[in-house]
């Protein structure tokens, strides 16, 4: 089986590597990848997630960009819209949309800062491995829905996302081999490594910016 290469590019931002093909997650302001991309992602259009200066720099022949249909515009030829339940094939890989919304965290009263439909998470399949891309989202219950994962990135970041606490429950919960923390301000990844090793088999992967994590 190919070797997988996780790297995390700051934020919200990941690179993911197989044996011939590069993938880019939620490439947002500040982000500063340095391969062409086969597939970029992008789970909604807030500017820390959606950069299209940013994911221009990564586009070559053949690119495939899939984000939110208000995306879209700003993109050009070569972009697909998504919604949560799509599933696509990308070559050899695997994509399927899934929910992404807030629950518990409000703009203003009864107004989330995502609402349901707003933006996606990601299941990517790459060379037999299986990585989930949270997107912004609170614990929310399709998270009980995902099997088989073996990478679970989840924001923990609080105030428009979880906090460690309820990242932590999601990533008991989704049961992947790996949890690793994105989004996370200024919070403390090691209180969400505590919970997750301390409450299951669940190993949580603290990556610093430019680290890679080889599956």
């Amino acid at each position: 089986m190919a070797l997988v290469k996780v790297k995390w590019l700051g934020h919200a931002a990941f690179q993911i590597k197989g044996k011939d093909k590069t993938v880019y997650i939620d490439l947002g302001e500040g982000a500063a990848p340095s391969d062409k991309a086969d597939l970029v992602l992008v789970t909604h259009s807030h500017w820390d997630h959606f950069d299209p200066k940013v994911i221009e720099r990564v586009r070559k022949e053949g690119t495939v960009i899939i984000a939110p249909r208000d995306c879209i515009p700003k993109l050009g030829a070569g972009a697909r819209a998504v919604e949560p339940g799509d599933r696509l094939k990308v070559g050899d890989l695997e994509v399927r949309a899934v929910h992404a919304y807030n629950v518990k965290r409000f703009r203003s009263p009864g107004v989330p800062f995502h609402p349901k439909g707003f933006g996606v998470g990601y299941v990517l399949g790459i060379d037999g491995k299986s990585i989930y891309h949270a997107g912004d989202t609170d614990f929310i219950p399709e998270m009980k829905e995902l099997k088989g994962v073996d990478v679970a990135i989840l924001p923990t970041g609080d105030t428009y996302t979880m906090n460690n606490q309820e990242a932590a429950d999601a990533a008991i919960t989704i049961n992947p081999k790996i949890a690793i923390p994105m989004h996370r301000w200024n919070t403390d990844p090691e209180e969400f490594r505590r919970i997750v090793e301390s409450r299951s088999g669940v190993t949580a992967k603290i990556l610093r910016v430019g680290e890679e994590l080889e599956l």
